[in-house]
């Protein structure tokens, strides 16, 4: 019985995950109007999200860089937009994110704990002063326009493909041999370097991985903004709801950061609308409760309820077996 589990469980899953596609590129043909443009935010918290996972999740680093790619991918969109077309730009924005994160995970990935999460919110800042200060006495300006894509469609399906990519990036990452490196580097970053990790190539590599597709989600995004300023593309809230989102989805599988990113992306929709002024803190006593009360997030939850109806069948085709 369980082998024949296990044979059609991943065929089932396949062609669930192959429905759910083809569902997602089909929506603006049958979901018109508002759906279409509410999707591609949420298609941009998960890219923020799992791309947050994908380095911090198995080395346990706390990064709290995501502004500062994402932000990256914003201004790039709109010095670029001008002059070369959507794919063009997102694919640029992705690589000076994956740049800029290289040089900064070389100079700072040595450090640990909380002087890593200090330096990663410090960057944000950082980035958003100098670039502050560049537009105002170099430019003469405070922020910049972005070009503007008339077809929404054309927008959600960019960040569609960023979604899909990013996706089986961080699948076949996690079934390498790079991914078990990483899982060692999160257990003991000693015993991992003494076993023959380069420890410093894999974590660097990583978090520049990460941000490509932060970047891209940023220039992706940029063009329903129209205008943008340092302060508004290095907002730190785009730093702490991806990491909110994933420890409330669960870090341990794939598809937690991906559950509480659409989980959030939906109440915050509902948030500003009707409790703008009580947006934040409602997040904040939300991450606080899943930290105290669901260490593993809504996937160890849910991994708890199957192993509670396991237990009950199993018990329960023991009973049967033992009456007759």
């Amino acid at each position: 019985m369980d082998i024949a589990r296990v044979t059609y469980r991943k065929p089932f899953l396949i062609g669930l995950l192959g429905l759910i596609i083809a569902l997602l590129a089909t929506l603006p043909l049958y979901a018109t109007g508002y759906a279409p443009i509410f999707m591609t935010t949420i298609f941009m918290y998960i890219i923020l999200s799992v791309s947050w996972t994908l380095f911090s999740g198995p080395t346990g680093y706390m990064s709290l860089a995501p502004a500062a790619f994402f932000g990256v991918g914003l201004y790039t969109a709109a010095i670029l937009g001008d002059y070369v077309p959507l794919p063009v730009f997102i694919i640029a924005a992705g690589l000076v994110s994956f740049i800029v994160a290289l040089g900064v995970g070389a100079l700072t990935l040595r450090l640990r704990g909380i002087y890593f999460a200090i330096f990663t919110f410090g960057l944000v800042l950082f980035i958003a002063q100098l670039l502050m200060f560049i537009e105002l006495h170099v430019f003469g300006i405070r922020g910049r326009f972005v070009v503007v894509i008339d077809d929404y469609n054309n927008i959600y399906y960019a960040m569609l493909v960023v979604f899909v990519l990013l996706m089986l990036t961080a699948y076949f990452i996690r079934r390498s041999k790079y991914g078990l490196a990483l899982q060692s580097i999160g257990q003991n970053e000693e015993a991992a370097a003494h076993s023959g990790v380069n420890v410093t190539m894999v974590k660097v590599v990583t978090f520049a991985i990460s941000a490509f597709f932060m970047g891209a989600a940023g220039a992706t995004i940029a063009t329903r903004w129209t205008y943008i300023d340092p302060g508004i593309a290095f907002n730190v809230t785009f730093s702490f709801l991806p990491v909110l989102m994933a420890i409330f989805g669960g870090m341990g599988q794939l598809y937690g950061p991906v559950i509480g990113a659409v989980i959030f992306a939906y109440l915050q929709e509902k948030l500003m609308t009707t409790f703008p002024e009580l947006n934040m803190l409602i997040f904040g006593v939300v991450l606080v409760a899943a930290i105290l009360f669901m260490p593993n997030g809504l996937v160890g939850v849910i991994q708890k309820l199957i192993g509670l109806i396991q237990k009950w069948r199993k018990g329960g085709s023991v009973e049967e077996h033992a009456g007759t």
